[in-house]
């Protein structure tokens, strides 16, 4: 299993921070990577069990599906990918975060993955890490636009 950590601080309350990321469904509101997105069918809103589906391309034929598996507001969530067209066997994205001051958050997002295609994918696991990190780098920083200023993603 490989694993990326990236950080970012925003400025904003960590109430505000984690209003953004439990808004479940709506991660493409501020995610790069994600064309769309939005909670499956009988899906709770949030919290343990909550169910998404994000598009990764605009036809919605690459995708991955999630659901959260650990929830503790507003300081940590555990979303299980579950479900993908990308070549990951599994994967497990733990979101955390922390007041840094009175309108500051420390996030930190922690991506663990195990690549599929067999050899081939513990390969290319090092390019493939190398992507999410940066991934989840742009999604962070995203993410800290969105808090502050209410920008979303321009598709």
């Amino acid at each position: 299993m490989k694993t990326v950590i990236v950080e970012e601080t925003v400025g904003a309350s960590l109430d505000k921070v984690w209003a953004s990321w439990d808004n479940f469904g709506e991660v493409a509101r501020f995610h790069p990577g994600i064309m769309a997105s939005r909670l499956l069918a009988g899906s709770a809103h949030s919290g343990v069990g909550a169910r998404r589906q994000c598009d990764l391309s605009a036809n919605g034929k690459q995708f991955v599906r999630e659901k959260i598996v650990a929830y503790d507001p507003p300081h940590r969530m555990v979303i299980d990918i579950y479900e993908a067209t990308v070549p990951i066997r599994s994967a497990k994205a733990t979101l955390e975060l922390s007041a840094a001051g009175a309108d500051r958050t420390q996030v930190r997002m922690t991506m663990a993955f195990t690549p599929g295609m067999g050899f081939l994918g513990w390969l290319i696991s090092p390019m493939m890490a190398s992507q999410f990190k940066s991934m989840l780098a742009k999604a962070l920083k995203s993410n800290a636009a969105f808090v502050m200023s209410g920008v979303e993603v321009a598709r």
